[in-house]
C-alpha cells in the first residue's frame, strides 16, 4: 500500500493516553493532520511540540487530545468527522469521495461495493493523502470495509 497507508504517522507518543471526554484510548496521530484540517481559531492554540491522539467513539464531541491547547473537538475541524457524524454525505474515505450514501446507493444499484478495491487501486498507486484530508490522519480501507459489511448485515 501507499506510504500514508503503511507507516507510522510521525510525532505520536509511545505511551497510552485516554481521552478526556470520554476516558478511551486515543490513536496517536500526526502533527501534519491537526495541521491540515484544524480551523484557523483552534490552529492558534495548537502546541507544534506536542503529541496528540485521535478518539474514535462516535458519542464523544473530542477528536483530538493532548498537548496544552487542546483537546479539539468536532466544531474546531474543517470537516465532518466520519466516526462521529453518522450523515449520509459524510465521506468513509475523505481521499476519493466515498460517502456512506455513495456506497449505500452502488450496493443498491448493483449488489455490491467496489469502493475498497478502488481506493486500493489508487493508495497502491501512491495517490492517497489520508494523513492531510483524513481526519483520523490513516488509512480509511478499515472503516470502508467495515461500513460495506455493516450494509450487507
Amino acid at each position: 500500500m501507499g506510504e500514508c497507508c503503511s507507516v507510522g504517522n510521525g510525532k505520536a507518543s509511545a505511551a497510552e493516553s485516554r481521552c478526556p471526554g470520554c476516558g478511551q484510548v486515543g490513536k496517536p496521530v500526526a502533527l501534519l493532520t491537526l495541521k491540515s484540517l484544524l480551523k484557523p481559531e483552534a490552529l492558534e492554540r495548537l502546541d507544534p511540540q506536542a503529541a496528540y491522539a485521535f478518539c474514535a467513539t462516535p458519542h464523544c464531541p473530542v477528536v483530538y487530545f493532548g498537548g496544552q491547547g487542546g483537546p479539539f473537538d468536532t466544531d474546531d475541524v474543517k470537516v465532518a468527522v466520519y466516526q462521529k457524524d453518522p450523515g449520509a454525505d459524510v465521506p468513509v474515505c475523505y481521499c476519493f469521495g466515498w460517502t456512506r450514501r455513495r456506497i449505500q446507493d452502488e450496493l443498491a444499484r448493483t449488489g455490491k461495493s467496489t469502493a475498497a478495491a478502488a481506493i486500493a487501486a489508487h493508495v497502491k498507486a501512491g495517490r492517497c493523502g489520508c494523513e492531510v484530508n483524513n481526519p483520523q490522519g490513516a488509512c480509511c480501507l478499515g472503516n470502508v470495509q467495515a461500513f460495506v459489511r455493516g450494509m450487507r448485515a
